[in-house]
């Protein structure tokens, strides 16, 4: 039996006194750093975080199990069990909105059915008879996350998509779960099945529904090129106006998504929770330059999704930097279309053809710059020259290569180079010794040969930067 002691302050007095002696060595000590959640498996671009090497303090710190996060190219910057299937929830209702929208019109009527009004669960407090405008039922669906808006949409979608093509199912609620699947391929889906129209997944709803994170965010984006979509969503709580037995009725419209209040760049998208799929939520934000996209699935708590899409889109901005392309030492003026301006000097060509003629070359953006993602790396370049364009005179602004810059091994962009000066063909004397090259002497010695000038700076990891 192990030792017992008996506390000097009695029974109760001893529970009381350890207790103020914890806390008065908790209140005594430095405030420790909360340990962020960052699994080696995480890929941040093509790579995980262990291949690369990164600490974490590089890293965003996520707590859910399926997480990605896109930019607006489509390119994912951050993965965790990205394309795992995993439950989505009412994360669904994304897609009964897109698929909703390409077979009513905003001014169509929706009328409540008895089977909309008792689906259950999260609901927009419709009722049956209740009729709106298909673009406030939308309202219902997306704002509080309404099952009985979900259905009686896609009651009227369904019916619409029968009308075109009759052999598509058997009821409207069928075509309409039809059309869902069949979006998703169309977008590019590769992991996600969709059984209804809202999300639910178990007692009479219980099946194969389920999708990734990496296919939401496809979904994510097709969503939020639609702009009634991406104003309903980035509203936040609303009211709409319904017709019930004959008079208009108020329904408030409480919003399920709390990052409009958290983040100030948040603008939506969806809500999803079920017991199979857990806290969830598919997000979207903007600095007004570029879209950002995050799904976390399967949170442990409601809070989490939102503290982990928060996470990812600080995360995300923070590694995105605008990069210059153009950093020459040197400037030159160029005269061409009547105007002489200042521009940097790129490259310099030693032309062959020419004796002791050397083409300075410029580019068509001298301010030419893009946003980049620091962690992939530097950004180099490559000079194309077309010799076929100097063969002849070469005039001022004639282009006459171009210039491309990669990150990552991915060509990121290209622009026209073109001469800063005109420079006259090759006159007799080039002539004559050109053909005296032409017999005698090695064709390697009579290449145009270039000198590039432009600088590329190297990018450093921005968040140690901000260290």
């Amino acid at each position: 039996m192990p030792n017992m002691r008996t506390c000097a302050f009695g029974k109760g007095g001893c529970a009381r006194t350890l207790f103020a002696l914890a806390l008065a060595g908790a209140l005594a000590l430095p405030a420790l750093p909360a340990f962020a959640d960052v699994r080696k498996s995480d890929q941040i671009g093509d790579s995980t975080v262990e291949a690369l090497g990164l600490s974490v303090g590089d890293c965003p710190d996520v707590a859910s199990d399926y997480a990605v996060l896109v930019d607006s190219a489509g390119r994912p910057l951050f993965q965790r069990q990205a394309t795992a299937p995993a439950q989505i929830a009412s994360i669904t209702k994304v897609m009964t909105a897109l698929v909703s929208m390409e077979y009513l019109k905003l001014d169509d009527q929706i009328v409540v059915s008895e089977a909309a009004a008792a689906i259950g669960e999260s609901s927009a407090n419709l009722r049956a008879g209740d009729a709106m405008s298909f673009e406030t039922a939308l309202k219902a669906l997306l704002v509080p996350s309404g099952n009985d808006a979900a259905v009686a949409i896609s009651e009227a979608a369904g019916q619409a998509i029968l009308e075109r093509e009759p052999g598509l199912g058997d009821t409207p609620a069928a075509a309409f779960v039809a059309k869902m699947n069949e979006k998703a391929k169309e977008l590019g889906c590769t992991d996600t099945v969709y059984e209804n129209p809202h999300g639910l997944d178990d007692g009479s709803f219980a099946g194969s529904l389920h999708s990734t994170a990496s296919d939401q965010a496809l979904i994510a984006a097709k969503a939020m090129d639609s702009d009634v979509i991406a104003a309903i969503v980035k509203g936040g709580s609303t009211s709409i106006v319904v017709k019930r037995g004959g008079s208009n009725t108020q329904i408030d419209l409480q919003t399920t998504d709390a990052l409009l209040e958290m983040y100030d760049r948040a603008i939506g998208v969806k809500t999803g929770e079920t017991l199979l799929a857990g806290p969830s939520f598919m997000g979207a934000a903007s600095d007004g330059s570029m879209k950002l996209y995050a799904v976390v699935l399967h949170s442990d708590t409601a809070q989490t999704r939102f503290d982990d899409a928060k996470a990812l889109f600080e995360w995300g901005y923070r590694h995105y930097i605008d990069y210059r392309f153009i950093n020459a030492d040197q400037t030159i003026s160029m005269a061409a279309n009547s105007t002489v301006t200042e521009v940097p000097l790129v490259a310099q060509v030693k032309l062959a053809d020419r004796h002791d003629a050397v083409l300075d070359v410029t580019i068509s953006d001298p301010n030419a710059s893009q946003r980049v993602f620091d962690l992939d790396g530097n950004v180099s370049q490559d000079v194309e020259i077309d010799d076929g364009a100097l063969s002849g005179v070469v005039k001022a602004g004639q282009k006459v290569g171009s210039i491309s810059f990669k990150q990552h091994n991915q060509t990121i962009a290209r622009y026209d180079l073109l001469a800063a000066e005109t420079v006259d063909a090759p006159g007799i004397f080039d002539r004559v010794s050109n053909w005296f090259w032409g017999l005698f002497g090695s064709s390697d010695d009579r290449q145009n040969v270039v000198t590039v000038h432009n600088n590329m700076p190297i990018i450093k990891n921005n968040q140690k930067n901000q260290a």
